[in-house]
């Protein structure tokens, strides 16, 4: 290794072998190369510093003058740390200085460890000058105009901008600098804006005339960033137009007709951004974005003050408050922008007040939770996982929550909001020295990364050399420090752990200090402030929430200090439930009943992802939350995937052999079936909801739960009717309907058709008394699934038994011998009958006749052919069913199953096929919809477009069926209506939280679609 190697080492080069042919060039010939390396270690990057020093003497070679300054304490020279610093942190402003030279003498300055703000008005009236505008004008006006306006506008611009960098970089601590850095950036920007409203004003003047451009007054809003003061080095810039007419002096009369204001207006908006961005030899700054306005890109790009607050009032949506937040006039007419804040400022501050603001602000926290595109999500400073937007969610949310009512939170600017947030007892001090920090931190991060190029990026790089130059870039001039690449990716990772932490510890800690009446150093807050916090999450009771809390919490027990700890990340995540006031109050019942069960206790402790489910489940179904209420022992299962898979139906019915053999008694033995029943339901519900069971999988599940509870209380019936005498007949239940389809959901009844057949041998004379024994094991079996049962059954779902299937309705025998139902299907049935069958599935009983019925049902489902008055009747019935049967006052186009497009359509579509096909055609003969509408397709009978949507809306329909017994408790076959339910049921349909309109529109236009092929195959 050279010796000139090793000197780079030392210096801190990376790029060694590239630095060591820079250092040959002819433009370096005449330096000393010790002193130029000892002075370009003090850049943050000497690699760059060094290509760009190269480059700039290339191009102006008198630089090499300014290599060294006057101290002006020891009247000695010494190297030129400014110039270093800014040549070796941005190639992009060391290009500018190339285009520029005659702005070199920015770098004649000896940076300060404590650098001051430029003054505001100095700047202004600098890019005014630029462009030969009168600062002191009421309109200033530029003299140049088009390509020379817009260079020098630019170029004062970025040597004002070089101006800062210089001293930024020299700061002692750039975390501490950071707030007043994006703050002289944001007043810079506006300046550039004002300069460039003055161009605006001769240009549209020379086309529209003086006299209309002096007759508006315009006002431009900063938005974002640049309205708080904190603006990045390389950002857009957000902004809004506000326009009046002047007014006579004399008479009060407006000097411009509105309809030319706005026309003025735009036409001065559009000037204003092609002074600062429109291509140019000199590039454009950034980009002036007027998108926060209303409507956004559909709006007018300017409005008056008038049309302003009349949007605002009737159609604007949360989160343009929210926006409004930043909002500070920046330039133009200083008096109309004052009375734009002062008029929307009691609407930014009553905006939690608004309905869907608790939407809103979960809206955000989806913002700040959503998954970055590509590979760029462990590298966001800003977006990602306990980046700037998560410091900036929280700040925001605490200021819209207390704002209303403590004015001193009414600041823009995130690290001034952090401060009075704190000064206000409203974050603890701890946190808010955390969360003031990892603000700076991260804001620091993103200057550096976008000064080297200036370009608009929030990603960390992952080139080794650069993550060492920005390592050493956070240090400050004055640290000692050799920072590694290494060692800066730990310190942000540690940031964002904290960050991500933060929310929970400053949002929620505060308002369990309140509700457990803690003693602490930090944050207390009053009551009504706990209250607030806890209404912006989405808590309708606030107050009944606070008393849960104070349950919860109350005491010294092991269980009370765990759920201390635990609750401020619990309340977070039952509030990302529909109803987080049902969650919590369900919570505190589990949590009663396991008392201080360890394993309860340790699996919300230790198992997160348990935890959270339990939270979800909570707040989003009423079902199992009513179910794990009385059997709370089943949180167990959260927290082990292998608990939640559904028990097979030999299983289950293994296990009721058993509780039957050590359980004889009648009434013990079905409570027991029952109690297993419940369990299984509340099973699958979880399973269901933990995404581990698609909706195929539930339906078989929920049917194997039906068919052994089923067999189970034909087994007691028939053991108490026999009562150890010989039996006189033999009895089987067959499932119909969405039963002996395996189809249900967790509303379902149990359709069915009860058989019998008397013993061989039986005499004539007890024929009459085989069917009475029938009948008695039949009304046993009935009673015993749906009496109450002693003790009871606390929230348990009945399985109800309809019979209604049955040949001549509710108004034939309750139950038929085999030889009865095969002579009337022979001599009476209908057509309706015939279609009935064809989801016919024996359930439970005696084998023997389960294939004797389906070998009798086999000719009557599948006919040989099926007659035009068969299929006339068959479109009769549907026809009157829809008119007669749909509940009054019940929307067609909202009720899932007899409803436009619902699932009667699709079924009665393919039993028609059925009725009419699967006698030659084998692969129809099926109870199951699906199975017999995929045959369909595959024969020919529907073509692939049509079977998916008939598809799509049967199996939606379905899960909306599903998700209302899931989310009230009770079964419905309605679209709710209700926006909340709405909500409640798209989001166990699986949609993203926020999407109940897009929900009910995507049913409407797919049960539209599926009617339409329904009545073109069923009809025509």
């Amino acid at each position: 290794m050279s010796s000139l190697t090793r000197t780079l080492i030392s210096r801190g080069f990376s790029d060694l072998e590239t630095s060591e042919r820079f250092l040959g060039f002819s433009e370096l010939a005449d330096l000393d190369q010790t002193e130029l390396l000892d002075a370009l270690s003090v850049a943050d990057n000497p690699d760059l510093a060094l290509h760009s020093l190269v480059r700039l003497l290339s191009v102006v070679p008198e630089v090499g003058n300014r290599l060294s300054v006057v101290d002006p304490d020891s009247g000695r020279r010494v190297s030129n740390e400014s110039l270093f610093r800014l040549l070796g942190a941005s190639e992009a402003l060391a290009e500018f200085l190339m285009r520029h030279p005659e702005n070199l003498d920015v770098l004649d300055v000896v940076p300060s460890p404590e650098p001051m703000a430029a003054d505001p008005v100095a700047l202004r009236a600098s890019l005014l000058r630029a462009v030969g505008a009168d600062p002191a004008a009421g309109m200033p006006t530029a003299q140049i105009t088009g390509v020379a306006a817009r260079v020098a506008l630019r170029s004062r611009y970025r040597r004002h901008l070089c101006e800062l960098a210089v001293r930024d970089l020299g700061a002692a601590s750039p975390q501490s600098v950071m707030p007043v850095v994006g703050a002289e950036l944001a007043d810079l920007a506006a300046a550039a804006v004002e300069a460039a409203l003055a161009v605006a004003r001769a240009e549209v003047g020379e086309v529209q005339g003086v006299e209309k451009v002096a007759a508006v007054r315009f006002a431009v809003l900063g938005m974002g960033k640049c309205g708080a003061r904190e603006l990045n080095y390389i950002s857009d810039v957000d902004v809004m137009y506000v326009v009046e007419p002047v007014l006579d002096a004399v008479t009060g009369a407006p000097a411009i007709e509105e309809g030319e204001i706005v026309t003025v207006g735009n036409a001065m908006a559009s000037a204003l951004s092609r002074a600062i961005y429109a291509p140019e030899r000199e590039p454009g700054l950034w980009e002036v974005d007027a998108n926060l306005r209303p409507e956004g890109k559909d709006g007018q790009l300017v409005r008056t003050l008038d049309s302003y607050l009349a949007y605002y009032h009737r159609w604007a949506q949360s989160w343009e408050f929210q926006a409004l937040l930043k909002a500070r006039t920046i330039a133009g007419d200083a008096a109309l922008g004052a009375s734009f804040e002062q008029a929307v400022a009691p609407l930014i501050w009553t905006s939690s007040e608004r309905d869907g603001f608790v939407e809103s602000v979960q809206a955000m926290r989806r913002r700040v939770k959503a998954n970055i595109r590509g590979g760029d999500a462990d590298r966001q400073i800003k977006l990602g996982k306990g980046g700037l937007r998560d410091v900036e969610f929280t700040v925001q949310l605490l200021q819209l929550v207390h704002g209303k009512n403590d004015p001193s939170l009414r600041i823009r600017a995130t690290t001034g909001a952090i401060d009075a947030l704190t000064k206000a007892g409203y974050i603890g001090r701890t946190d808010a020295a955390l969360l003031r920090n990892h603000y700076t931190y991260l804001r620091v991060l993103e200057h550096r990364i976008q000064l080297v190029q200036m370009r608009r990026t929030h990603i960390m790089p992952t080139a080794p050399e650069q993550l060492r130059a920005l390592a050493r870039s956070l240090q400050g001039p004055l640290s000692l420090k050799r920072p590694s690449a290494d060692s800066l990716l730990s310190d942000w990772a540690k940031v964002k752990r904290s960050v991500s932490s933060l929310h929970e510890q400053i949002f929620y800690h505060p308002i369990l200090a309140t509700a457990a009446h803690l003693s602490s150093e930090d944050a207390a807050l009053t009551t009504d402030a706990a209250r607030a916090r806890l209404a912006a999450l989405g808590y309708r009771d606030a107050a009944g929430a606070v008393r849960h809390i104070e349950a919860l919490t109350a005491g010294v027990s092991r269980r009370a200090a765990l759920q201390r700890q635990l609750l401020p990340v619990l309340l977070g995540w039952l509030a990302d439930g529909v109803d987080p006031d049902a969650g919590l109050l369900a919570f505190r019942r589990v949590s009663d009943a396991l008392g201080t069960s360890h394993w309860y206790l340790g699996m919300l402790r230790d198992h997160q992802a348990a935890a959270e489910r339990l939270c979800h489940l909570l707040s989003s179904s009423r079902l199992v939350s009513d179910l794990l209420e009385v059997s709370p022992e089943a949180t167990a299962w959260l927290g082990n995937s292998k608990e939640l898979v559904p028990l097979s139906f030999e299983s289950q019915w293994t296990e009721i052999q058993s509780k039957l053999s050590r359980h004889p008694e009648g009434t013990e033995a079905i409570r027991l079936i029952r109690l297993l029943r419940q369990r299984e339901i509340l099973r699958i519900g979880i399973a269901d909801s933990s995404g581990l069971l698609d909706q195929d999988e539930v339906s078989k599940a929920l049917s194997d739960a039906d068919r052994a509870a089923v067999l189970g209380a034909l087994m007691v019936a028939e053991e108490e009717i026999y009562a150890g005498t010989e039996p006189l007949t033999h009895v089987l239940v067959v499932a119909m309907g969405r039963q002996g389809g395996r189809e249900i959901g967790y509303g379902s009844d149990a359709d069915v058709l009860f058989v019998h057949r008397p013993v061989d041998g039986l005499p004539e004379n007890q024929q009459g008394a085989a069917t009475q024994q029938a009948m008695a094991i039949v009304q046993k079996l009935t009673a015993l699934l749906t009496a109450p049962v002693r003790p009871a059954i606390q929230a348990e779902r009945v399985l109800s038994v309809d019979a209604d299937l049955r040949p001549e309705g509710r108004s034939g025998p309750l139950v038929r011998s085999l030889d009865a139902y095969r002579e009337y299907y022979a001599r009476w049935s209908s057509a309706w009958e015939a279609q009935a069958l064809l989801r016919a599935m024996p359930m439970a009983g005696s084998d023997a006749l389960a294939v004797e019925f389906i070998a009798m049902a086999d000719p009557i489902r599948y006919p040989q052919a099926l007659s035009k008055d068969d299929r006339r009747e068959i479109k009769r019935i549907k026809a009157r069913m829809e008119s007669e049967r749909l509940p009054r006052g019940a929307d067609p186009a909202r009720h899932v199953k007899l409803g436009r497009g619902g699932l009667s359509d699709v079924e009665w579509l393919v039993q028609m096929w059925q009725l009419q096909h699967a006698h030659a055609h084998p692969e129809l003969r099926t109870t199951q919809t699906l199975a017999a509408l995929h045959a369909a397709k595959d024969l020919g009978l529907v073509d692939e477009a049509d079977a998916e949507i008939l598809e799509s809306a049967w199996r939606l329909a379905g899960k909306i069926r599903n998700a209302n017994v899931m989310w009230t408790g009770t079964p419905s076959d309605l679209l709710p209506t209700a926006r909340r339910d709405l909500e409640a049921v798209a989001r166990w349909c699986g949609c993203e939280q926020g999407s109940a309109t897009a929900f009910e529109e995507s049913y409407l236009s797919l049960t539209r679609r599926a009617r339409a092929v329904f009545e073109r195959l069923f009809y025509g």
